[in-house]
């Protein structure tokens, strides 16, 4: 690189830092006009394309990058993030560990490598790169949290707990990492509570910048068995998401209704095609409503020889988008479920195995747990005709109360919205036992944690597996995952959140109104 071109490139990451991406573009062309084979030029190209949204661009980019330096394993790592979000996920890995050697001294990438290993749910992979990443640069709080955030996944929770506990002291008013350890912990007394009321109390900001630190005191709250106070902040932190997020009920009820009028019982005869070989592994579908048990139940399953867990996955979600058509973002609408439904099912059978087929091993069956694939049961049982369908159910009040006080569901920050969704959830459930019959294999929660043994033999008969004792012994599975329930899942079976709603009667009584008054038997 000859000093009018190390001036451009120079000129250009100084851009990239600044987020002056016309800059960054203009750079890269000249050094390109100067030298057709200019790996940087190529590079920035196509970090250029990265921030506008191009990812065919970009990927090309990064592959001219490689074609003329194939040591650049910045571009390689560059590659794999747009293959990822292609939905080339095997691609995607493929590179990854081709240039896993090559990134060992540079954190940004073993960090950006993390990430996509992370979103691909390969997180022991992801592991051992964060711990590399704060190995070379301890005091990079990012890199500090992030580790964090994947120990709890594979289940180093102490470890976890030690570095959120770093953070807070070089960050004391940090509230997702004040949130994250009061997830980590029961409290059993008031100590780290009181630092977190005392933030409130003295940070003058708006409720809605305070929602972290709501959801973690009210459950430091309960722990504390302060039932009343803790449902306080429950409601200040759903009241403040409220407040600013643009979310209609309605939009969620029309998408329910669209699914029930289009994917019915003619519409599911009519397309019945061979999609499926023999020699194709068969997947096994757990859903429900979120907080539902579809963790423990995923746990329980994968643990069987014959099961391997592809954890939490959206591909399924992702192949009936592609089939519609459309490239609208956000959340999947009625007139996307129409398009897909019109489709050979041997679509979106491919578009999803395309995209999982990564993360398969030699088991005969997979486990793909995703709570709201409840939704896309239809094209489920459409693509996949031998696939086995579990969908757990949870007692309303509990369900409901347990997504209340998380911070993660669209439908869940008022009790309103939530009951209004209950009831079409209910209604959807109706009507996939209507035209599912028996493929639906329906585990109740209740039943199953106050009978495991039992509960357990009957779930894999019905889903044709013999009985092994290792799915009763499930929290010794090592297994990461992704959930809510991360730091539950390492734990025996337990009864302790059966009618804990009850706690909260008072409170929760316009919920019960609403839901009674529907027709729901509670």
């Amino acid at each position: 690189m000859n000093d009018q071109q190390h001036q451009l490139s120079t000129m250009a990451r100084r851009a990239v830092g600044a987020g002056n991406w016309p800059l960054v573009d203009k750079c890269a062309a000249a050094l390109i006009q100067l030298n057709r084979s200019s790996p940087e030029g190529y590079f920035l190209q196509g970090l250029a394309h990265k921030a506008a949204s191009r990812p065919d661009k970009a990927a090309s980019a990064f592959k001219k990058t490689l074609a003329v330096d194939a040591m650049r394993y910045d571009a390689a790592v560059e590659l794999a993030y747009q293959y990822m979000l292609s939905a080339r996920n095997s691609e995607a890995l493929n590179l990854l560990r081709d240039y896993a050697t090559s990134l060992d001294n540079s954190p940004l990438y073993l960090d950006m490598s993390a990430s996509i290993y992370s979103r691909l749910g390969l997180f022991i992979d992801a592991q051992l790169l964060l711990e590399r990443a704060h190995q070379l640069q301890p005091r990079v709080d990012i890199f500090k949290a992030k580790l964090a955030a994947n120990s709890v996944i594979v289940g180093q929770s102490g470890k976890a707990k030690a570095l959120y506990t770093e953070l807070l002291t070089r960050q004391p008013q940090h509230q997702r990492n004040h949130y994250q350890l009061a997830r980590l912990q029961t409290a059993h007394d008031s100590n780290h509570l009181t630092q977190m009321l005392n933030i409130i109390e003295h940070n003058g900001l708006m409720p809605d910048k305070n929602i972290f630190l709501y959801y973690a005191i009210g459950k430091e709250l309960e722990d504390l068995q302060r039932w009343q106070e803790a449902f306080n902040y429950y409601q200040r932190a759903g009241d403040a998401v409220t407040s600013v997020a643009e979310y209609d009920v309605g939009d969620d009820l029309a998408l329910i209704n669209c699914i029930i009028e289009t994917c019915n019982a003619d519409w599911l005869q009519e397309h019945q095609e061979n999609v499926s070989q023999a020699s194709e592994k068969t997947p096994v579908f757990v859903v429900g409503l979120p907080r539902s048990g579809t963790t423990l139940t995923e746990r329980i399953i994968s643990s069987h020889s014959h099961v391997e867990s592809a954890d939490e996955t959206f591909f399924l979600q992702a192949a009936v988008r592609k089939a519609s058509g459309s490239n609208a973002q956000g959340a999947i609408s009625p007139s996307m479920i129409r398009a897909a439904a019109r489709k050979k099912s041997i679509v979106i059978a491919n578009s999803y195995r395309d995209a999982i087929n990564y993360k398969l091993g030699k088991a005969p069956l997979f486990l793909d747990k995703l709570p709201e694939n409840f939704l896309y049961l239809g094209f489920i049982a459409r693509s996949f005709p031998h696939a086995r369908i579990v969908h757990l159910r949870r007692h309303p009040m509990d369900v409901c109360f347990a997504m209340y006080k998380q911070p993660f569901f669209r439908y869940a920050y008022s009790l309103a919205d939530l009951g209004t969704y209950y009831l079409a959830y209910e209604r959807l459930f109706k009507h996939w036992q209507a035209v599912l019959g028996e493929r639906l294999v329906v585990v109740d929660y209740e039943t199953l944690v106050a009978d495991q043994v039992n509960q357990t033999r009957r779930l894999l008969e019905q889903l044709q597996l013999p009985f092994e004792q290792a799915c009763v012994d499930f929290d010794q599975n090592t297994a990461p995952s992704a959930t809510a329930s991360s730091v539950q899942v390492r734990e025996k079976i337990h009864q302790r959140s059966v009618a804990n709603w009850r706690h909260f009667s008072r409170e929760l009584e316009p919920l019960y109104n609403q839901l009674k008054v529907g027709g729901i038997q509670l």
